[in-house]
């Protein structure tokens, strides 16, 4: 076996390891959730008037295992950031490794601020506006599966793309991008946005444009943050420059 052959190896066998303990990670995380879940289960009904309906015996262990595959997914975010950020380490420079580490505790904390406003603030809005366009029209009936798979349709969304500033930091720091190009794809990037809006709400007016505005908003923050980047980027190869 040549040199190549076995570096092969050794990279196949690392990213290996890095997903098994991301795999391990969010299998003990969905364990502990489970344990849990009726308490996560009654917070997140906390503000309903009556109990939800079941239509069926294994309705309830479909949204048992969905509440607990969220709250996995949450908490093993940041160890898959970090194991990532474990296999590509060796390639990276000192400045990069200290660069990429630094962004694993804002994208978890992106991930949670996405899911905190779709839950807390999308979520309670747009099933008010619907149950009042019901009003007396209708009697409103909810089911537990339907119930939940609106919630995670509005809510989990949000936990990535609420990364978008984090990512476009980290490409700008890395040169890969800068804020010149977001500028001039801005028009391209709202159009974007606007069809992933319209594709994970509900379809009524409201919904979009209380997804399409935040989304638009931090497409602006994201641009500010790369310019701040971008500039202090620039300096940093400007004092290489002039000291060398």
């Amino acid at each position: 076996m040549d040199q190549t052959e076995m570096n092969l190896m050794e990279h196949l066998d690392e990213l290996r390891k890095r997903i098994i303990i991301t795999v391990i990670s969010f299998v003990a995380a969905f364990i502990i959730a489970f344990v849990f879940v009726q308490e996560i289960y009654l917070f997140l009904v906390r503000g309903l008037d009556s109990k939800l309906a079941l239509l069926g015996p294994s309705e309830i262990i479909w949204i048992y295992m969905m509440i607990s595959g969220v709250m996995a997914i949450a908490v093993t975010l940041p160890i898959a950031a970090y194991q990532v950020w474990k296999f590509v380490k060796p390639a990276l420079t000192g400045t990069e490794v200290k660069v990429t580490f630094a962004f694993i505790p804002g994208i978890f904390l992106l991930f949670l601020f996405g899911i905190a406003f779709g839950y807390f603030i999308l979520f309670p809005i747009v099933l008010s506006f619907l149950e009042n366009l019901a009003g007396n029209t209708f009697e409103a009936f909810f089911t537990a599966e339907k119930y939940f798979r609106f919630m995670l349709n509005l809510t989990l969304p949000f936990g990535f793309l609420f990364e978008m500033p984090a990512v476009i930091m980290f490409l700008t720091k890395l040169g890969i991008i800068d804020p010149h190009k977001l500028v001039k794809m801005r028009k391209i990037s709202y159009f974007s946005l606007i069809v992933v809006s319209i594709l994970i709400t509900p379809p009524d007016f409201i919904s979009d444009i209380l997804v399409i505005i935040p989304l638009l908003l931090l497409y602006e923050l994201s641009i500010t943050l790369s310019k701040f980047v971008f500039r202090k980027r620039e300096n940093v190869e400007e004092n290489m420059v002039y000291h060398s």
